[in-house]
């Protein structure tokens, strides 16, 4: 019995000390997280953030365990103060009636030994830790709360500033649900002591309730009825976020059935409370079994079976008129959520008067059509730019630059390090940490030009970079990137690798201002704990000077410094002032828009693009600057991090050349304005105008299935504009059709960034769609042959995406044909399809489709085969221009028209060409 009892004591010995052993790397790995973070968020100059951050999840962790502990102390505590004083004989039996003699045998030996006191603030210590470690997380929530600032316009049924619903709301809601839980955990601790100590015999209720166990039931059925009297008072403002598949928000029914409903409801629970709090005194089991079945079942008979009743019979019959005030307010919230009512709409009307005169007017469009997409551009950079194995494109970017031959949309991509990619053998801790530490320079060339082999031209190529009319880069190491970016430590007694240059290497020493200095040991030691990582203790390559970098995915960068940002999915590199610089749009996002269409992809209906981050890909800084001075959640967060954001114009005049309107939340507006164009409510409820993105072919041979047409950037001349400039655009078809019914455009250069504009075309005109266009081309003979030709020849053709091209009033069609050869992983653009009302042809270059769609359309005003010889000089004209254009002389082409016109106009007239 004793070496039984020994044995038992050693166990419990071992499982105490592995428990706070287990507790202790907890504490300590937690410990050196904070003091990593601190480290780093101070060498990046944001200890202000951290602290910030830090201080309200303490604060809150604190309040919430000391409120959560302390209650469910109180009710076990209490619970044990008026629980019966059994014998342990009686507490057996109470216990384990009806159950089994182990159960029985078991209460007997466990009982006795219950330090009750001890047990229950035990306990309650535990849970509390449960429920204020699930409460961290709103940190966020409870500092915008404290801070926020009024939105300044009103919701149409309560008449509340909307900063209530975006700020307040989800305070009140996660507080209630938190007090839910603090109560549950409460009673249950309390209904375990009752249990135990022989006040609840589940078999004899209502008899087997001690009057102790009563009175403390009714008082927590009593708080939990004032939490439901409190939740049925916020369930009126969740009216505003319902769907019942007419109306986004409060509806017809809500408004003139729910909410008063929500109302006796709430007087129901608190009829209950009072009950349930009267029954402390009268202690009838009757009163609690009434007051539950008032409450839940009328909740269920009034605000669930009446109100679809009441849907089904009365509204819906009458649906439009007696729902059209609330579509309205879904209507107009949801624009204002979205900006959509800042889209300007404007006509457009679709004309056939394009020639080759109206192309020499809108050069600067013509040089920027894009014929590069991104994956064959990709794939044709990393056979011709990455040089060695180690390095690798990760995304292709697409951004303007004024060069010298003029104002240039290029498509680029940095020559990032991956070192997954080194041999196997040379993936050693040395050439992984501290040799192999950066990426090196950039590859641009522009979106239209090629070479005869059909490859791309290279403004930047080369390591390290060369420039060949891109801008010159005097700073092209890039420390900071995409991908999997792992800790480097530079500044040890291993020279850099920096690039390749013939048989030998080239070695540089990192001089930028990022990093943690981790040269002392206790900061070895604590990075090497850290990091899971002894090397970086042991090493011997580390010096006084050494300093660590890590958090080096500009994604994961920005996240840690500003978590409650949402970010764009394309960050992209910008080459400014020599240097190399990544631009990551921001967005501010909320779930508690009222009357709003979640559109966003976690059930968001509410998006700001907010922030513009910059980020240093050598120096490793970020910066944050406001783009949208009137989001008042961003103006919330201002209050919350003072120090954080910069005003716009405080951003380098260069890098503001490069803002770009951001295709994530492009997308989101152009998918919702697909409804949401509609202003009517009867023309909404019957979806009489819907709109949808247009399909397109691309890939292999075109592909075999559609899919839609992407967003995508253009310079371009809008209609009316005095000059070209950089937009994100996408056509739009209607719904159920292929013909093309508007296009979508957001202007990115300052000062009229952030516009939209939708233009529209006539109703009654047919205007061929991008799929329609698609089908054209594949029926075109020539082109079919052709594509099959080279099929069969070994090679496989890829269709690139279709790109619309609005210039002056007309719709202008280009599509590029790239050539791969089966074995090969190089595509060349060998062909351009270009398309203009029902004419389709197929060309080397730009130039010579351009020059063959429009020359038997243009010069129909000239009179071939007359023997007057303006006639004859006019044609001459024309025909040197077409050639011009062929080879791409833009000059030629201007001045053979220049020169065109008299004659023309002299014909035209009846006169000679010379005549004033």
């Amino acid at each position: 019995m004793r070496s039984q009892v020994r044995s038992g004591a050693r166990l419990r010995r071992t499982a105490i000390t592995v428990a706070l052993v287990v507790l202790c790397l907890l504490v300590v790995g937690r410990i050196t997280g904070i003091l990593v973070d601190w480290l780093w968020f101070s060498s990046i100059s944001y200890a202000d953030v951290f602290w910030t951050v830090l201080a309200a999840q303490v604060l809150l962790f604190v309040a919430v365990f000391a409120v959560s502990a302390s209650a469910i102390w109180a009710s076990g505590f209490l619970a044990h103060r008026y629980a019966r004083d059994l014998g342990f004989s009686q507490v057996s039996a109470a216990f384990s009636f009806g159950r089994s003699a182990a159960i029985s045998d078991l209460a007997n030996r466990v009982a006795p030994r219950i330090r009750w006191r001890a047990a229950i603030a035990g306990v309650a210590i535990v849970l509390g830790l449960l429920v204020a470690a699930s409460e961290i997380s709103s940190w966020d929530m409870a500092l915008r709360f404290i801070h926020q600032v009024p939105f300044g316009e009103r919701d149409p049924i309560f008449g509340k500033d909307i900063g209530f619903y975006l700020f307040s709301l989800p305070v009140y809601i996660a507080l209630k649900n938190w007090l839910l839980r603090v109560l549950f955990c409460s009673a249950a601790v309390a209904g375990a002591v009752y249990a135990m100590r022989g006040d609840i015999a589940i078999e004899q209720l209502p008899r087997g309730l001690s009057p102790a166990a009563a009175v403390h039931g009714s008082a927590l059925l009593g708080l939990f009825f004032v939490l439901k009297a409190w939740s049925y008072g916020l369930d009126r403002f969740l009216l505003l976020y319902g769907d019942n598949g007419v109306v986004v928000g409060a509806s017809y029914t809500d408004v003139h059935v729910v909410l008063p409903v929500l109302w006796l409801l709430v007087g129901v629970a608190a009829a209950a409370s009072v009950a349930s709090w009267a029954n402390m005194r009268w202690r009838s089991y009757r009163v609690p079994a009434v007051s539950v079945l008032l409450v839940f079942g009328g909740s269920f008979a009034f605000a669930v079976i009446y109100p679809a009743l009441f849907q089904r019979f009365y509204v819906k019959p009458s649906e439009l008129q007696l729902e059209t005030p609330y579509i309205e307010h879904n209507i107009a919230l949801t624009r204002k959520a979205y900006g959509l009512e800042q889209i300007a709409a404007k006509p457009f009307p679709a004309e056939q008067g394009l020639n080759l005169a109206s192309l020499q007017a809108n050069r600067p469009t013509i040089d920027n059509i894009r014929l590069w997409d991104v994956q064959p551009l990709m794939d044709t950079y990393a056979q011709l730019q990455e040089i060695r194995t180690y390095y690798k494109f990760l995304s292709v970017d697409i951004d303007r630059y004024l060069l010298d031959d003029g104002y240039r949309q290029v498509m680029l991509s940095a020559r990032e390090l991956d070192p997954a990619m080194l041999p196997a053998n040379a993936q050693t801790w040395v050439n992984l940490h501290l040799l192999f530490t950066h990426g090196n320079g950039v590859v641009m060339s522009p979106v239209t030009e090629k070479s005869t082999e059909g490859l791309p031209s290279l403004y930047l190529q080369d390591i390290p970079p060369v420039a060949n009319g891109g801008p010159a880069i005097r700073e092209p190491r890039l420390y900071f990137g995409g991908g999997d970016q792992d800790y480097v430590i530079v500044k040890g007694n291993v020279p850099e690798f920096d690039y390749p240059k013939g048989k030998d290497n080239v070695y540089a020493a990192y001089s930028g201002h990022d990093g943690v200095a981790v040269g002392s040991l206790a900061r070895r030691s604590l990075f090497a704990w850290q990091f899971d990582d002894p090397n970086i203790l042991l090493t011997s390559y580390i010096t006084d000077q050494s300093r660590i970098l890590f958090r080096r995915n500009i994604q994961d960068r920005v996240r840690t410094i500003a978590p409650f940002l949402s970010l764009d999915h394309d960050p992209y590199i910008v080459v400014s002032d020599r240097r190399l610089f990544w631009m990551q749009d921001a967005y501010t996002t909320s779930s508690w828009f009222p009357y709003a269409q979640p559109g966003i992809g976690d059930g968001g209906n509410y998006i700001r693009n907010a922030v513009k981050v910059v980020i240093d890909a050598y120096n490793g800084t970020v910066d944050f600057y406001v783009s949208d001075p009137t989001d008042p959640i961003l103006r919330t967060y201002q209050r919350i991090f003072p120090g954080l954001f910069k005003p716009l114009e405080a951003m380098p005049k260069d890098l503001q050349q490069h803002i770009r309107y951001p295709e994530d939340l492009f997308l989101i507006q152009a998918q919702l304005y697909r409804a949401y164009h509609m202003d009517t409510p009867e023309v909404f409820y019957n979806r009489e105008d819907l709109w949808q993105f247009p399909q397109e072919l691309a890939g292999i041979d075109g592909g075999n299935a559609s899919m839609p047409m992407p967003p995508y950037y253009t310079v371009m001349r809008l209609p009316g504009a005095a000059r070209a400039e950089f937009v994100l655009m996408l056509p739009m078809v209607p719904s159920q059709r292929e013909n093309m019914i508007a296009w979508l455009a957001a202007r990115c250069d300052p000062p009229e960034y952030g516009k939209l504009i939708v233009y529209t075309f006539p109703k009654e005109k047919l205007v061929y769609g991008p799929f329609q266009i698609e089908a054209r081309i594949q029926q075109n003979t020539e082109i079919s042959q052709q594509i099959s030709l080279w099929n069969q020849m070994g090679s496989r053709v890829i269709r690139g995406h279709l790109v619309v091209v609005p210039i002056e009033n007309s719709i202008l069609y280009i599509s590029p044909l790239y050539l791969r050869a089966a074995s090969g992983q190089l595509p060349e653009l060998k062909r351009v399809i270009a398309a203009y009302g029902d004419r389709v042809v197929m060309e080397e270059t730009l130039g010579e489709a351009l020059a063959a769609l429009f020359k038997e359309t243009t010069p129909a005003a000239m009179p071939r085969g007359t023997a007057d010889a303006r006639a004859r000089e006019a044609l001459a004209h024309y025909d040197r221009a077409i050639e011009r254009l062929k080879a791409g002389d833009w000059s030629g082409f201007g001045s053979e028209l220049d020169a065109l016109r008299p004659l023309l106009e002299a014909l035209g007239a009846g006169r000679p060409a010379d005549q004033k």
